[in-house]
């Protein structure tokens, strides 16, 4: 029998099957329709198809049981988030981290979030910090879309300023050298975007780098993506320190998502 994981995302539930396994849909059907029996407060369930994966970060959902519907209202930290689980990324993994980076944050800051989705990063600080401004880029438009309304609906509009587009090009034409704080929470492509993470900061400032790593046995995952973050920043030329990393979560076997919290104190 396949040991699903399940992930609630406001009254929807995402079954996830183990690791590298193909799951059977009726197997899975049958698992969704008695999850859903016995936690009243979820009203549908779909299957995570495929990984999170694409500049968009969605992934594939197959219905199971319940409501067919996507849209939901994700609660976190005493902000709500509107969000359609098929076209936008978000998980409940992250709410530590959401939190710890918003703490952070000192009286004034500005910060530009390259990779914000719906906002959860953005809309935690505001509401957590006393941050003047965080810049919120996504180039996913649907995303983008769920991001203004949860701007209004959490009434942080005059601290987050929502930005449709690509990152790199919404910070080498709009945001040079106005923040304090960057933060890059898209693993996949956060290496060769350091360039525009360097380009958006002040003189110096701090830059909060995600990324997926494979450990081996014996080998730490926070010494191995702080190697990596080493040799792309001294490459581009700047000289930094860690101010500490962790693993924020596993995402298969020997392999996590890492943080590496790097202190620029001089830019190329």
């Amino acid at each position: 029998m396949t040991k699903f994981k399940v992930e609630i995302i406001g009254d929807i539930a995402i079954v996830k099957p183990p690791y590298g396994v193909t799951p059977d849909i009726d197997e899975a059907a049958r698992f969704a329709q008695a999850f859903l029996a016995e936690h009243k407060y979820v009203r549908s369930a779909w299957l995570a198809a495929s990984p999170v994966e694409g500049p968009h970060k969605v992934r594939r959902l197959v219905y199971l049981a319940g409501e067919r519907r996507t849209e939901t209202i994700y609660r976190e930290h005493g902000c709500s988030f509107k969000v359609d689980v098929s076209k936008d990324f978000i998980t409940p993994r992250l709410s530590y981290e959401h939190i710890r980076v918003a703490r952070l944050v000192r009286p004034g800051e500005a910060i530009i979030n390259m990779f914000a989705g719906v906002g959860t990063f953005s809309i935690i600080i505001a509401k957590h910090s006393e941050a003047k401004v965080i810049h919120s880029i996504d180039i996913n438009p649907d995303a983008y879309a769920h991001m203004m309304e949860n701007i209004r609906l959490n009434r942080v509009e005059d601290k987050v300023i929502p930005y449709l587009g690509d990152a790199a090009q919404v910070v080498s034409e709009r945001l040079v050298g106005t923040a304090d704080r960057v933060l890059m929470p898209l693993p996949d492509i956060a290496l060769p975007y350091l360039r525009y993470a360097l380009l958006g900061l002040r003189d110096k400032g701090v830059i909060h780098v995600y990324l997926h790593v494979h450990a081996s046995k014996g080998e730490s995952p926070e010494e191995k993506a702080a190697r990596l973050v080493d040799d792309n920043l001294r490459g581009l030329g700047a000289e930094w320190r860690s101010l500490g990393s962790r693993v924020v979560r596993m995402v298969g076997p020997r392999f996590y998502q890492v943080v590496v919290d790097a202190e620029v104190v001089r830019k190329p």
